[in-house]
């Protein structure tokens, strides 16, 4: 069976779900689990990717992230790749690491965002890792300590989190450390992870038909966890994004007339556009230039970094610049 196409899009809550090939380890020590969270914490501000939730455990891992426009195809590559590198150097070994390819699940943020947060953080206390729940709350490799505020992770987006559970910070913690340990009675939750009544009846064109009318929410299939709305808004939104770098394609619209486009729109040569500086308008141009590249062409960072002379970071950052200064200007690529 082909494996499904990626869905991804500015804003969208991903569930992401990596896995050690032959369900062997991908985390032996902590000098692994260390070199993982230390590639988050680089990668996920220059992606402007959020991470809501996260736990590692021996042969798997789980994150809970807000895709900016960097699309999470490009993050995930970047972190897998890396990641395995350096752990075939450190145990002197080669070949893959991670089983297939890691798996997303796009999710609804209402009902699913809460709940995931206590599926992802009490997957330490499900498999036997810490031995009891007080244990859980200062454990090092989940977000669950740093909503507690019992450890500090500064790539962890504790403050959108704590702000669903309450105004005060303390209060919120309070109330979300009670939500989390009333959900250990209820464990696993195989309706988390994609899968279900979707998927069985053949799609979503098939469920939908099936569907009486003003019928409740449905389970996604392997790829989305929501209602039918937000599952047909999703997958629209898709269909037109890719028809959208399609017709791009084929109107010759490619690296160099984004370039030309943005050159006119500042009224500066392509000579200047590469001009190393902190002048307000030459900023702002490449900013432009790397917005237009990665949302309309689906440009790799990496790319846009070489062609700056630029780290990846500055890139992620120019990106997500590019994105104000193009809203509020009103500026448009075609």
């Amino acid at each position: 069976m082909p494996r499904h196409a990626r869905l991804d899009a500015a804003g969208i809550l991903h569930h992401v779900i990596i896995r050690g090939i032959a369900r062997k380890e991908i985390f032996l020590g902590d000098d692994d689990r260390t070199d993982f969270t230390e590639r988050l914490s680089t990668l996920l501000p220059e992606t402007t990717t959020a991470c809501y939730a996260w736990a590692l455990m021996s042969n798997h891992a789980h994150l809970l992230l807000r895709t900016g426009d960097v699309p999470l195809s490009t993050l995930m590559a970047r972190l897998l790749t890396g990641y395995a590198a350096g752990f075939n150097r450190r145990h002197r070994r080669s070949g893959h690491l991670f089983q297939n390819r890691y798996k997303s699940i796009i999710c609804q943020e209402e009902p699913y965002l809460q709940e995931l947060l206590r599926y992802i953080h009490l997957n330490p206390l499900r498999a036997g890792i810490v031995p009891d729940y007080e244990s859980l709350c200062l454990y090092r490799w989940s977000g669950h300590a740093a909503l507690l505020g019992t450890r500090t992770i500064p790539w962890q987006d504790v403050r959108y989190i704590l702000g669903l559970f309450g105004q005060n910070e303390g209060a919120a913690r309070t109330v979300y450390r009670e939500f989390v340990a009333k959900g250990i009675r209820h464990g696993r939750r195989p309706d988390l992870v994609g899968g279900g009544l979707v998927r069985s009846l053949g799609g979503w064109e098939e469920a939908r038909r099936s569907a009486p009318e003003g019928s409740g929410p449905m389970k996604g299939d392997e790829r989305i966890l929501g209602d039918t709305s937000f599952v047909l808004d999703l997958l629209a939104r898709a269909e037109q994004r890719m028809t959208r770098r399609y017709e791009m394609m084929c109107s010759g619209v490619d690296i160099a007339a984004i370039e030309k486009r943005v050159c006119h729109l500042f009224g500066i040569s392509p000579q200047e556009l590469y001009i190393r500086g902190r002048h307000k308008n030459l900023v702002e141009a490449r900013s432009v230039f790397c917005f237009f590249a990665v949302t309309e062409l689906g440009v790799r960072l990496t790319d846009l970094a070489l062609r700056f002379s630029l780290t990846g970071p500055a890139i992620g950052f120019a990106v997500k610049r590019g994105r104000d200064i193009a809203e509020r200007r009103g500026l448009r690529l075609v």
